[in-house]
């Protein structure tokens, strides 16, 4: 690896709050849930009848002929990517020199379990010829890569809640390994589907707050009881800072490091420890050549279940120490629900302008904190930030013990 500067030049959101990056996190900052209850008949079977549905549907923003050809995790990642590219100034660039890695925890199951419908109803001839490649799951990064001619390299890692984290610490590495200059890079989720709720919901991992759908996803509270499952996509342009230097392009912040580690402890439950998270931590720091006191705030993991969200803290605690009384700690899942494989693209554009405008959004319907979270939740408001040279963590894990930390530093 090269010591090349990684920065971001554009970001690009379709989220629960907003069909883009604006209403996203203006959203954000006054603290609306994007929670809603479920439009269709088949909720009043399940035990869970909202979920964070996409505030834009991408009919309203794609091609007529690319919805009938793209699976919707497709989709949500194209109309990411269009308005990351633009915010980018739709950089000149050899296509040699142009990646893409984007990812989905879960891929097409929309088109999986619809086109089997179609199968089983009306035979294989009416299956649709788009079927293979709308379910793959590399289907989003090669939707990415054929929309802007990315020929460098177009990649999916895979590792569920922590994909679209991993995609952005795969980006990294890929510019600083000198295989391509400019990276898009980000995540994709699109799986609300009554076979999804009712696979979570009879792992007991989702909010069963029927009564209260904007109050169900309430990080750090003791109450807490479960995530509540969300939709959208969130992708970044990632850039060598000589390149972005050459062509004047605005940097929102640097891409500083990453660090992965895997819990090896169980299929779903994170380690009670929190030990391969704190190293997840404790490598992005070291990746980034970064100390915990240069740390101001983490967006957390914190999806709102039991065990998650205090394991989570000790793990905070133990690879900041002293520091992490000075670490303004929010999770945006309160608000856009959990978005799975897109999640960690979503909450990193979040932490991003966090560091850009110096404010950190709340938290919200956390009534009681859990005596067991040792870190500084920021509740009731939007937090201001130190100016200066500042940084800060976005954490995502994924079931199979993934964890991955990045860290940003204002430009």
């Amino acid at each position: 690896m090269s010591n090349r500067e990684v920065v971001v030049t554009g970001l690009g959101a379709t989220t629960p709050l907003g069909g883009d990056v604006a209403t996203t996190w203006s959203a954000l900052l006054e603290g609306r849930s994007g929670i809603t209850n479920l439009p269709e008949e088949w909720h009043e079977k399940l035990p869970v009848h909202f979920a964070g549905i996409a505030a834009v549907d991408p009919s309203e923003k794609l091609e007529r002929h690319r919805l009938r050809r793209l699976d919707r995790t497709q989709q949500f990642s194209l109309v990411a990517a269009r308005e990351a590219w633009t915010d980018a100034g739709a950089p000149e660039v050899d296509p040699l020199r142009l990646g893409a890695v984007v990812s989905s925890g879960i891929g097409g199951i929309l088109t999986i379990l619809n086109q089997y419908d179609t199968f089983r109803e009306k035979g294989w001839k009416r299956v649709s010829p788009f079927t293979v490649p709308m379910l793959m799951p590399n289907s989003p990064a090669a939707a990415v890569a054929l929309e802007f001619g990315a020929r460098a390299g177009a990649h999916s890692p895979v590792s569920a809640c922590a994909s679209s984290a991993e995609a952005i610490a795969d980006a990294i590495d890929m510019i600083r390994s000198g295989r391509a200059d400019i990276v898009i890079a980000g995540g994709t989720e699109a799986a609300i589907h009554p076979l999804n709720i009712a696979s979570f919901a009879a792992m007991r991992a989702l909010s069963t707050r029927n009564d209260d759908p904007q109050g169900a996803s309430r990080p750090f509270d003791v109450t807490r009881d479960g995530f509540v499952m969300g939709e959208g996509a969130g992708i970044l342009v990632l850039e060598s800072a000589e390149h972005a230097a050459a062509r004047g392009a605005r940097v929102y912040a640097v891409a500083a490091g990453a660090g992965y580690t895997c819990d090896a402890h169980d299929i779903v439950q994170p380690d009670p420890s929190g030990e391969g998270q704190a190293r997840a931590i404790h490598y992005a720091l070291e990746d980034a050549d970064l100390e915990p006191a240069d740390i101001f705030h983490i967006n957390a993991h914190a999806t709102s279940t039991p065990a998650g969200d205090t394991g989570e803290t000790r793990a905070i605690r133990s690879a900041l120490g002293d520091i992490t009384d000075q670490v303004a700690v929010t999770s945006t899942k309160s608000m856009t629900g959990h978005l799975l494989g897109g999640a960690g693209a979503v909450e990193s554009i979040a932490t991003i302008l966090a560091l850009r405008d110096g404010t950190v959004p709340a938290t919200i319907n956390t009534d009681q904190l859990d005596p067991e979270v040792a870190v500084d939740v920021v509740l009731d408001k939007p937090r201001d930030l130190p100016t200066g040279d500042i940084a800060a963590i976005n954490e995502s894990f994924g079931f199979g013990g993934h964890n991955i930390a990045l860290v940003f530093r204002r430009a």
